[in-house]
């Protein structure tokens, strides 16, 4: 049986025998499910050793009229969307930063049975707790830290001390990154604000363990571009060039 054929089974169970009523006339979560499916093939990040980094975070966001129809089954929704994309990455063999997390907003401005899915890599911190799926025994093990393996050790070897990391812009001024991480925008919201009229609200994330910095694009508007390519998900190595809207940030690490 297929993940979308179980997906299926688990929503007639879900709605208690009215699969048909609920759903008919709004959208219907298994072209979510194929969307979110699409979302991964599309965001797939190649690391260091073979291994393929997809987002495990997901936000779909509904018309307000098949907002409004689903609200009662929402949480529900969310977590067996969660379950079966977590089945369906497994399946690939691809590789996810802790659990996959599904969250079901209202999108004003969309048509009844129209939605928009936004997908990225959450690694914690910055965003509030939303509904997840816990993977099953067997499922591929995640690290505490999967982006550790991207590339060889670090010069200073393990145990030694942190390195430092930063952040160069053209005109030469410095942005030091802090372990844990740090969201680069425009908006009130992002720890590293810069004036550009290019740049989203919440543009990017840098994710800092002490020895590796994981640069994430959060599905802003104009992209995030390394070295010339557009990128989703990437490890960042010394001199790496970053370029969000008309700005250019170097990226340096000593240690």
């Amino acid at each position: 049986m297929s993940v979308l054929q179980r997906f299926e089974k688990r929503l007639e169970g879900l709605v208690e025998g009215a699969f048909a009523k609920v759903f008919k006339g709004v959208v219907h979560p298994v072209e979510i499910l194929n969307a979110m499916q699409r979302e991964a093939e599309a965001h797939k990040a190649i690391l260091a050793g073979g291994r393929t980094l997809v987002p495990n975070r997901y936000v779909i966001d509904l018309s307000p009229y098949d907002h409004s129809r689903l609200a009662p089954y929402a949480a529900a929704l969310a977590q067996e969307l969660a379950q079966s994309q977590a089945e369906f990455i497994g399946e690939q063999g691809w590789t996810v930063y802790g659990d996959v997390i599904v969250e079901i907003e209202r999108g004003d401005g969309l048509d009844t049975g129209m939605f928009r899915v936004t997908a990225e890599v959450y690694t914690g911190g910055d965003v509030a707790p939303v509904p997840s799926y816990e993977a099953p025994p067997g499922y591929p093990p995640y690290d505490q830290n999967p982006y550790a393996p991207h590339s060889a050790p670090p010069a200073h070897g393990g145990g030694g001390p942190a390195r430092s990391a930063r952040l160069v812009s053209a005109d030469g001024r410095s942005y030091p990154l802090s372990i844990g991480s740090t969201v680069i925008g425009r908006g009130d919201q992002a720890n590293l604000r810069l004036p550009d009229v290019g740049i989203s609200r919440r543009h990017a994330r840098l994710d800092f363990d002490g020895a590796q910095v994981v640069l994430t694009d959060l599905g802003s508007t104009n992209g995030t571009m390394v070295n010339g390519q557009r990128v989703s998900a990437v490890a960042l190595n010394p001199g790496d060039m970053i370029q969000l809207g008309t700005t250019t940030l170097t990226f340096r690490a000593d240690g």
